[in-house]
């Protein structure tokens, strides 16, 4: 009998699980919001008996506080049960959950008369501080737009070989941070830089002139290479892990030259080799949505 393929998502009130689990639900998955924990084995038992529900997606969080302390066991005894487990924490940074409760003007599931918004936010994460630690992958979600959500969780998890790691390559400006969600960050601010050649200050790095003239030096070629071959090494360890998708960032100065060449030129190379990959421009202007 094939294993039942199931990713329970959990996380921060408004770190937009609602958001991930819709975007599962649009890609085959049969999804519940807020399952009960002691409901668990008995409706995996009824999925069983059902050919078609081989992917499930199950939202678990305080609202479910009486017996939420009980999942962790549930979670330990799933593989036993030819079930592939697998748990993704959503989380967010203070500020961007309590503009977010202010603008949709939902209260706090833990918010009374007496805790205020950013009270709650803080007895939660301590309520769930367990499920952050042992989730196979986090996401940071502050500065995340409804769309990136939903294409980072349905690229890791949609017809996803479990022999592989999706990466997501992703472009930034120093003077902007760095991105919350990278797992490797790589500084290109050494390599040639086109804002200072006519012609090619504005535009950016994914101009194919543009792009040779950062990639194609000696020194670009080798670090490049290297680069692959880091990623290529740690792919089967974060396999090991059960993650599904890492983010390696690459940053210079305005985020729109040097790093994103270097990003769409190892993309083109790790795609080559068969892996999947989503290249990410953050500090190339787009239009700015909040998460809902």
């Amino acid at each position: 009998m094939n294993p039942l393929n199931l990713v329970i998502i959990t996380g921060v009130s408004g770190s937009g699980k609602s958001t991930a689990l819709k975007a599962l639900e649009d890609v085959g998955f049969f999804c519940i919001d807020n399952l009960p924990v002691r409901l668990f084995e008995g409706f995996l038992n009824l999925c069983r008996e059902q050919e078609n529900l081989q992917k499930i997606a199950i939202v678990v969080d305080v609202r479910e506080m009486t017996s939420l302390g009980g999942l962790g066991d549930i979670i330990d005894g799933l593989p036993d049960k030819n079930v592939r487990v697998a748990l993704l924490f959503l989380d967010s940074k203070n500020d961007a959950l309590l503009r977010r409760f202010s603008i949709t003007r939902r209260r706090h599931p833990l918010e009374t008369g007496t805790i205020s918004t950013f009270n709650a936010i803080q007895k939660e994460r301590k309520l769930l501080a367990e499920f952050k630690e042992r989730a196979n992958w986090t996401i940071d979600t502050s500065s995340m737009t409804v769309h990136d959500l939903k294409k980072n969780v349905q690229n890791a998890y949609a017809n996803r070989d479990e022999k592989s790691v999706f990466v997501t390559l992703m472009s930034f400006s120093y003077g902007r941070g760095l991105p919350d969600e990278s797992d490797y960050v790589f500084d290109c601010r050494f390599l040639p830089n086109p804002y200072f050649v006519e012609g090619m200050r504005e535009r950016t790095g994914m101009d194919q002139d543009v792009r040779d003239y950062v990639v194609k030096t000696p020194e670009a070629k080798l670090i490049i290479e290297k680069i692959v071959d880091y990623i290529l090494m740690v792919l089967p360890l974060h396999m090991q892990e059960g993650r599904p998708s890492i983010c390696v960032s690459f940053g210079c100065t305005g985020g729109r030259h040097r790093s994103v060449a270097m990003a769409v030129t190892i993309a083109d190379i790790l795609k080559s080799g068969g892996n999947g990959v989503n290249v990410v421009h953050r500090d190339i202007p787009r239009p700015d949505q909040e998460l809902k």
